[in-house]
């Protein structure tokens, strides 16, 4: 039985968008509670009843969201520039290697706004 799950994880951190235009409000720094839902997709095993335990992407997320959780995104490497479509890719990057279920990355830095990416 092919099977997709997500595991929700909040964060809070501060950035500004150096490339955008001059005025613009998001050039100045500011702040975001995001959300990243990290989607998997896999085979439930007859055994177990899953196909990955929820800890264990807990425990494989944790580094990442170390790195991320009220912190200056900016000053991050690979986050110099760090919109929701940029971190999530980034995300995906940092995770796929060691979480090959890995299906999407979803963020949200707004209740209202958010990116999903699929990887390449």
């Amino acid at each position: 039985m092919n099977t997709a799950i997500y595991k929700d994880f909040m964060f809070e951190a501060a950035h500004k968008l150096p490339n955008v235009p001059a005025g613009h409000k998001c050039a100045r720094l500011h702040g975001h509670s995001y959300k990243v839902r990290i989607h998997l997709e896999g085979t439930v095993d007859k055994d177990s009843g899953w196909f990955i335990d929820f800890s264990d992407v807990k425990t494989i997320f944790k580094p990442i969201y170390n790195q991320l959780d009220h912190y200056y995104l900016n000053d991050i490497e690979g986050l110099e520039n760090p919109t929701a479509e940029v971190i999530s890719k980034w995300i995906w990057d940092k995770l796929k290697p060691d979480l090959p279920e890995l299906s999407a990355i979803e963020l949200m830095e707004t209740c209202t706004c958010g990116v999903i990416y699929k990887g390449k």
